[in-house]
């Protein structure tokens, strides 16, 4: 069996488990956010069009019919919007018969470097429900972990995303704004996020690896973790507050808690799951998280 050309560590969100994956690039263009381990020291590389090419003429052999692309990558939306419309072509040419949607990463800078009419182009040859790592809308955290943009950056592309008929998922990052910082976290994003029409919500939760500068600030005492139960108590003041329609999924393997729903209607529901996990002891809460070796 012939191979696909994947360099690195490669991720994706756990809805898209049934997609087929595309390398388009590799490694992150931002690269600075203190709390990411995921990429390592991988630098950022553009995969050439001949080597996509390969790719699709594989899954094309053996996946014909793929109903969905995904993009690899941290954040191949920063491709120029000729380069983005060259790959959907290619993924049209070479698996028409399922007529896939595209997804990717992307960072709220990606978005920026593009108009509305070539964001609309995008979606006219299948870009959609593009996954945006925003972890928080708190100004004060997002420049605290050098994210390189602020909440009015994330209304304003997140609007040129709805006007160009792209729908799109959020992933917040609880425990984020660190020890008695949840609170105004989660009212700040519950506001941002509030203000814009993600289709979901992707809740994941900080989890600690050594290769990362605020495991390091950390280490010296510049910065204190959020324990568990702040935690819960933060995710509970994001869902009492978020007033949009969407769905909000905390299904990875950084939730001690596993919880979905869609909000407005199953709000109650969701509280009180995560009140019920405040049931559980913060020595074995934490012990759960020490216990995680990869996300």
């Amino acid at each position: 069996m012939e191979l696909l050309h994947f360099d690195g560590p490669v991720w994706r969100p756990p809805f898209e488990a049934t997609s087929q994956l595309l390398q388009v690039t590799a490694g992150c263009t931002h690269h600075r956010c203190k709390f990411c381990s995921l990429y390592g020291e991988q630098p950022f590389r553009m995969s050439p069009l001949e080597e996509i090419e390969e790719d699709l003429k594989v899954i094309q052999q053996y996946q014909p019919r793929a109903h969905r692309v995904f993009l690899t990558g941290a954040n191949p939306m920063a491709l120029s919007y000729g380069r983005l419309v060259d790959i959907a072509l290619l993924v049209r040419k070479y698996l028409r018969a399922g007529h896939p949607t595209i997804g990717c990463f992307a960072r709220v800078t990606d978005i920026s470097h593009k108009s509305v009419e070539e964001l609309r182009d995008l979606r006219h040859l299948g870009f959609d429900y593009i996954s945006i790592g925003t972890e928080s809308g708190d100004d004060d955290t997002l420049r605290r972990m050098n994210k390189g943009y602020v909440s009015a950056d994330i209304i304003a592309q997140c609007d040129k995303l709805d006007e160009a008929g792209i729908r799109y998922n959020l992933t917040y990052l609880a425990g984020l704004a660190g020890h008695c910082n949840g609170e105004r976290n989660a009212l700040r994003t519950a506001e941002v996020y509030s203000r814009v029409h993600p289709a979901s919500i992707n809740v994941v939760s900080l989890t600690f690896f050594p290769d990362t500068e605020l495991y390091a600030e950390m280490q010296r005492g510049e910065y204190v973790v959020a324990t568990e139960h702040e935690r819960l108590d933060e995710l509970m003041t994001l869902v009492t507050h978020l007033r949009c329609l969407t769905q909000l999924i905390g299904n990875t393997v950084s939730n001690p808690v596993i919880f979905t729903g869609f909000l407005p209607d199953d709000r109650d529901l969701l509280l009180q799951k995560l009140l019920a996990a405040k049931g559980q002891s913060e020595e074995d809460l934490k012990s759960y998280r020490e216990s995680i070796k990869s996300l």
